[in-house]
């Protein structure tokens, strides 16, 4: 068996510290029930890019919310949030759409 120090990689990302079962996590586009740490983040929102629009508008009773979904890999890959084959901090983006 391996040492620790023998050990030939690098370990990588770990899941959760705590006992039991990890967070399960509703995809937002299929709900399928997926681990937290297999989805990938998404933000949406609304923003009003005319000009004309918001100069005439009251900028507090506009609300310019931004949400925080959720994709499994399946649909990241189908939707085209992720790029397969590239390192996690090229493939994920966080676009506001």
């Amino acid at each position: 068996m391996f040492d620790i120090s023998e050990v030939p990689y690098k370990r990588g990302y770990v899941h959760s510290k705590g006992r039991g079962q990890e967070t399960k996590i509703r995809c937002d586009f299929c709900s399928k029930i997926v681990p937290r740490w297999k989805t990938f983040p998404v933000f949406r929102g609304f923003r009003i890019n005319d000009p004309m629009i918001n100069k005439n508008m009251d900028k507090r009773m506009i609300s310019g919310f931004q949400r925080k979904m959720y994709a499994c890999p399946a649909c990241a890959r189908f939707r085209g949030i992720i790029k397969p084959g590239r390192s996690r901090t090229t493939r994920v983006s966080n676009k506001v759409y």
